[in-house]
């Protein structure tokens, strides 16, 4: 499929948008940015859309209102930072799209959201009602309480989580570089698949305002893609940059969905939160991601991390990278314990009524 192909079947985005893209270049808010995403996002509505802002730049919005001479470095100065900076931010947004007949619905959220089934579905929950009211939900990590923003990826990795939640079909993270650039500089038009080459191509291109960079884009971008969603990496300050790319028009890196969806409750549990790996050998390995067989103790070689039962995991290969995400039946203590057993085994051992898979297949995503 096409970029221009794959556009025309979007009807649900994310767009993400860096510090840099809403500030000036003393760190503070630029209102006129906002307003000119504002109606290129009513664009996108008139047009059928439904658009989420995930949006960076409280900080730096903070940064400006404190009369700060440059971006503190310690945590608390940024939380602080962040809780003077976001209600003007959200102010700016407000104001711009009340022009365009709608209303900015304040979103923000924590980590933690995403890792209790509850509140993750409560979340999906209040934006399609905001949809259903002709709102346009614009998201914020809440950074006065959370840290994950602040250190890591300006927002990519958040904006990524929801469009997985979702499930939009495109997330766009703008920024103020004009793509994933190639060794020789040159803007790269399209990602087939995220592989080691195309991450050594995080070449430092993080701004001075914003904490992210291109690796945390890269990060993002994979995983969208994995599910089956598309992603653009383009630079925000473009003009009519949204409009163009729903045209089709080849701006910024397209990086290519996967063929088919990852259904809604595995995309959850892979957004959570990791609390350990389990490693594999390579006969393990073949057998899920070719055999499409379930985890079985037999196969594990070794476990790290202090996971419970029903926690998240990373399942690795024999070389120690992750190419599987799953929902495990036991804790990193027992699951210790029977590395390598037979089924019978693993019951002699632990007793009790126990499974015979670590990972069933039904809860675990393979991004490989």
């Amino acid at each position: 499929m096409t970029r221009k192909e794959f556009l025309a079947g979007v009807k649900r985005l994310v767009v993400k948008i860096g510090t840099a893209v809403v500030t000036t270049s003393d760190g503070r808010l630029d209102p006129r940015r906002v307003a000119t995403l504002a109606e290129q996002v009513d664009a996108l509505v008139t047009a059928g859309c439904q658009v989420v802002l995930v949006t960076s730049g409280a900080i730096g919005a903070g940064v400006g209102e404190l009369g700060l001479a440059k971006r503190p470095a310690a945590l608390p100065q940024l939380q602080a930072a962040a809780s003077v900076g976001q209600s003007h931010l959200m102010r700016a947004y407000d104001e711009s799209f009340r022009k365009h007949g709608h209303h900015a619905a304040q979103i923000l959220l924590t980590r933690e959201d995403f890792d209790e089934r509850t509140r993750y579905l409560n979340v999906r929950n209040v934006v399609n009602a905001l949809f259903d009211m002709g709102a346009v939900p614009v998201i914020n990590e809440n950074d006065a309480v959370s840290v994950d923003e602040i250190r890591f990826g300006d927002n990519d990795l958040l904006s990524a989580l929801v469009a997985s939640l979702l499930g939009a079909d495109l997330l766009i993270l703008l920024s103020v570089v004009d793509g994933l650039l190639g060794r020789g500089r040159q803007v790269i038009p399209a990602v087939e698949s995220v592989t080691d080459e195309i991450r050594a191509l995080d070449l430092g291109t993080k701004t001075a305002r914003g904490t992210g960079g291109m690796g945390s884009k890269i990060e993002a971008a994979a995983i969208v893609t994995h599910a089956g969603q598309g992603a653009i990496i383009a630079n925000g300050t473009t003009p009519d940059v949204l409009a163009r790319i729903m045209r089709g028009e080849e701006l910024g890196t397209f990086f290519v969905p996967q063929p088919r969806r990852t259904r809604s409750r595995k995309r959850w549990f892979a957004a959570r939160t990791t609390r350990g790996t389990i490693r594999v050998d390579d006969g393990a390995k073949r057998a899920l991601v070719r055999g499409g067989k379930s985890l079985l103790p037999s196969g594990v070689v070794s476990v790290s991390g202090p996971f419970q039962k029903g926690d998240t995991v990373k399942i690795a290969g024999p070389d120690g990278k992750a190419f599987a995400y799953g929902l495990t039946n036991l804790s990193a203590a027992d699951l210790g314990r029977v590395c390598g057993m037979k089924s019978h085994q693993v019951r002699r051992t632990l007793g009790g009524v126990v499974y015979d898979e670590v990972v069933h297949r039904d809860n675990m995503l393979i991004r490989e």
